[in-house]
């Protein structure tokens, strides 16, 4: 489950062991003493439209509604917005339950704004007889020029005074499907001339012929979202309603319709979405992408989709480790991407076995080995873990090293395998390099011979005594399996990527080498490699098997991150990739 957030600065309330309470919290623990609460226990929501996959931005809603749920002994419901049938598929409804549990929650109760639908329609005949609802005939771009701007009130529609009985019965035919879409709307009547223009008498309907997901086309007007969000919680009983700031000038209509119904009404809070570094956070932008080709779906493993940090093998645990590090803030802020790597470097160093497996490989023969002989090594799955024991890796007389591990031309300080110098093989022996074999055509290295040294076995006493400065990992070259390795790297060049000048769009800020294949050649352990499982390629970063592509005797490695954070030295140097 989440874990409580950290707090926002200037907090001076205390939790249990003197961790400061966020601001959100501070305002629950106040509304839980208040009368309008008693008897009542904590009640949240989670509130996506099902119009697209989650990222990153939504866990951090995800862990908070959870969070103040479990923390407070309360409730958390997962309701889906799906009042836009237009834009929503049953695809997107599937893809978000799906997210939401391996994050690591339950919902209380699972609803749909459409559940609801009869009781809106009700709620709005309501209105109407109340003489607090109008039927409209302006277009919308007639009602967005009614609507004035921020220093000019807007003016009133010509319909905004029909009577009552009119208005009941051209409602009633816009149900009935009696006109085209965009004909006419149902519109609150409040005040034109409002400074918050939310309250410029805001469209509450539409008529929208459109086959809905759940509902098909029983219905052909719509809600829109502020008429029945606040409906919606009040009916499911939540109170509290934690938003993203940008329905803080909405706060005034959830609360006017509540309060013109006369039904329970919720408390809205407004805290600071995620924006993270060198990362679109549009669901907008990012179904783009995914249509336009740039990606190869949802979760292709470059997106901040939480399908898509998943498939890239990042843990529920470092995803909400990250949410609580963050904290909640009540003012907007970028964060760097680093603070989501970090943690999930931090998690998979506990938890995912080491491997050897060699992304370009170099062809090293030991002259002085038996030719036939296989030798099996004692390696340790993981250091920060002795439960998780050893295995044996397979050592022959021919080998694979990285190509970057050679170099025929070494600098005096090069530690790593050159002509006429020694290394050790990472649980193996010492090997000297005696011939480099090269291409005739191209000059290019393409074998190294090397001795090795029989009395240097890792782990034994003998071996322990001579030392050399480099130890490099290796894969035995008969007994190494092939695999595809797919290194990612960000998806954008620019830190704020969707920030652009006229006449340029997001779109042209993507890096062209956000993703590298290659051919590599891995220890066998690896053949028995399943999806979810992770692993540390010693010396090369995090892997996980690819959930979409492996195939039984051809596995795929998506690299989650590289062992330490590289982005910045490279970029020092003008360099991203």
């Amino acid at each position: 489950m989440s874990h409580p957030s950290k707090a926002s600065p200037g907090d001076d309330s205390t939790k249990e062991k003197g961790e400061k309470l966020n601001f959100i919290e501070q305002e629950v623990e106040k509304d839980l003493k208040l009368p309008k609460l008693a008897g009542r226990t904590l009640s949240t929501r989670f509130p996506p439209e099902p119009n697209g996959y989650l990222h990153i931005g939504h866990a951090k809603s995800i862990c908070l509604n959870f969070g103040l749920a479990k923390k407070y002994g309360g409730s958390c419901n997962l309701r889906f917005d799906d009042t836009n049938p237009s834009k929503e598929e049953q695809e997107y409804v599937d893809s978000i339950q799906e997210d939401v549990r391996w994050l690591g929650f339950e919902w209380d109760e699972l609803h749909y704004a459409s559940d609801y639908f009869e009781q809106l329609y009700q709620w709005a005949v309501q209105l109407i007889k109340d003489g607090r609802a109008y039927v409209c005939d302006l277009t919308g771009e007639q009602t967005r020029e009614y609507r004035g701007t921020l220093t000019a009130p807007g003016k009133d529609s010509p319909y905004r005074n029909r009577s009552v009985e009119e208005n009941l019965k051209l409602f009633e035919q816009m149900k009935a499907g009696a006109f085209p879409n965009g004909a006419r709307t149902l519109r609150a009547k409040i005040d034109m001339a409002a400074p918050n223009l939310n309250l410029r008498d805001p469209v509450m309907y539409r008529v929208l012929h459109a086959d809905h997901h759940r509902t098909g086309d029983t219905w052909c007007i719509y809600p829109m979202y502020d008429w029945a969000h606040g409906q919606s919680d009040s009916l499911e009983g939540i109170t509290h309603s934690i938003c993203t700031l940008e329905f803080e000038d909405h706060r005034p209509l959830y609360n006017w319709f509540c309060e013109n119904l006369g039904i329970y009404h919720p408390r809205q809070i407004e805290f600071a979405r995620l924006n993270l570094s060198y990362t679109v956070m549009s669901k907008r932008k990012l179904l783009q992408l995914v249509q336009d080709g740039h990606v190869s779906a949802w979760d292709d493993p470059r997106m901040p989709t939480i399908s898509g940090l998943r498939r890239r093998g990042y843990t529920p645990e470092s995803i909400r480790s990250f949410c609580d590090r963050i904290g909640v803030a009540k003012f907007y802020s970028t964060i760097d991407v680093t603070v989501l790597e970090n943690c999930v470097r931090e998690h998979l160093n506990l938890v995912a076995n080491r491997v050897m497996a060699v992304l370009r490989p170099l062809k090293v023969v030991l002259t002085n080995y038996p030719e036939g002989q296989v030798e099996m090594m004692e390696a340790v799955n993981n250091p920060e873990d002795e439960s998780a024991g050893s295995r044996e890796v397979p050592f022959t007389r021919e080998l694979f090293i990285e190509q970057s591990d050679f170099l025929e031309d070494a600098p005096r300080k090069f530690f790593r395998l050159k002509p006429g110098g020694e290394v050790r093989l990472r649980y193996g022996y010492i090997i000297e390099c005696e011939e480099v074999v090269k291409d005739p055509a191209t000059g290019e290295v393409v074998e190294i011979h090397c001795r090795y040294d029989p009395e240097t076995r890792s782990g034994s006493a003998e071996g322990s005594q001579r030392k050399v400065k480099g130890t490099i990992h290796w894969v035995s070259a008969t007994e190494a399996i092939d695999a595809e390795v797919r290194l990612y790297d960000r998806l954008f060049l620019s830190e704020a990527p969707e920030d652009v000048p006229d006449g340029k769009t997001f779109i042209e800020n993507m890096n062209p080498n956000s993703l590298e294949v290659l051919a590599a050649k891995v220890e066998p352990s690896l053949a028995n490699a399943v999806v979810g499982e992770r692993f540390q390629f010693e010396r090369n970063g995090y892997f996980c098997l690819d959930s979409a592509d492996s195939q039984p005797n051809r596995p795929v490695f998506n690299r989650t991150v590289p062992l330490r954070d590289t982005w910045a030295k490279m970029q020092a140097k003008g360099k991203t990739n």
